[in-house]
């Protein structure tokens, strides 16, 4: 959704989230046995690939070959960094999302006549961009996983 004022324009962006190959999410169900709606509720769960080896080539399966006997660029990034106990972890996705995008746009033409802001927000990622001219443009990015 989008809303327009004086001089300030808000997106508000839902981002849905794929497990990435040789993970699944699974979304569990809260008391009533209903699809639980938090991003804290969804367990990420390793995949066999070893099926697709063939495909893939050297790649090593997660649930077969342990974190301490893969290669250092094969354990499960997602694992560590964006979750807690095997949970997707909002604080971390956020905090992750914010260091690529700060990380990001100095590389940017717009860079040069808008300054970027991140905003506070426990929930979601709030980038304010600022223009020389005073106009200003908030995103909201707010994440969801899918099973």
């Amino acid at each position: 959704g989008w809303s327009v004022q004086e001089n300030s324009i808000t997106y508000r962006v839902l981002v849905i989230l794929w497990p990435p190959p040789g993970h699944s999410f699974h979304l569990e169900q809260d008391a009533t046995g209903q699809l639980a709606a938090r991003l804290s509720s969804v367990k990420v769960l390793l995949e066999c690939t070893c099926s697709k080896k063939q495909l893939l080539g050297d790649s090593l399966c997660f649930v077969h070959h342990p974190d301490d006997k893969l290669p250092s660029d094969q354990r499960s990034y997602l694992l560590c960094t964006l979750c807690t106990c095997s949970y997707l972890d909002l604080a971390k996705i956020t905090s992750w999302v914010q260091v690529l995008v700060r990380s990001a746009w100095p590389l940017l033409p717009e860079s040069h006549h808008c300054q970027l802001t991140v905003l506070p927000s426990s929930h979601s990622c709030k980038f304010q961009l600022r223009s020389t001219s005073k106009m200003t443009i908030i995103t909201e990015m707010v994440f969801t996983a899918l099973e």
